[in-house]
């Protein structure tokens, strides 16, 4: 196995992802609306581009993950004030369900993933974590 970043971080994004829609096989859930339905979680009632920014992912794949989401029943969009430009997404009785088992499998495997690690070991990786983050996303900002 290579010990390279982008190989540790690919191998680790496609087993988390993988182990997500497995523990969420039941749901119906797609790839990409645990995502949404998390970043909705912080942010209910926000406008289409805000998903796009928030989730990372093209205005186009939020455009169909939307309609199919929103066939789904797990969110609906509606104007705010009158104003007729933006469609503000909300979650709905059965997407704050959804929601709830998303929540769940993601702490649950977020416990998994830093099994064995110390709470001052934990903290010491998300912080380095975030700072790689912020290097890879600095010039996008």
């Amino acid at each position: 196995m290579y010990k390279t970043l982008h190989h540790l971080l690919a191998c680790t994004y496609s087993t988390f992802s993988k182990q997500v829609l497995a523990n969420l096989f039941d749901s119906g859930l797609t790839s990409g609306q645990p995502k949404v339905l998390d970043y909705l979680k912080y942010h209910n009632g926000c406008v289409q581009k805000d998903i796009a920014a928030g989730c990372e992912i093209e205005a186009s794949t939020v455009t169909s993950l939307l309609l199919r989401m929103e066939e789904g029943g797990l969110i609906e969009r509606r104007m705010r004030k009158g104003n007729r430009r933006s469609l503000y997404v909300f979650l709905t009785d059965k997407g704050i369900k959804a929601l709830e088992k998303v929540s769940e499998v993601f702490d649950e495997l977020e416990t998994l993933a830093f099994e064995g690690f110390s709470t001052e070991e934990k903290m010491d990786f998300l912080e380095k974590f975030f700072k790689i983050y912020g290097n890879l996303t600095k010039e996008n900002k």
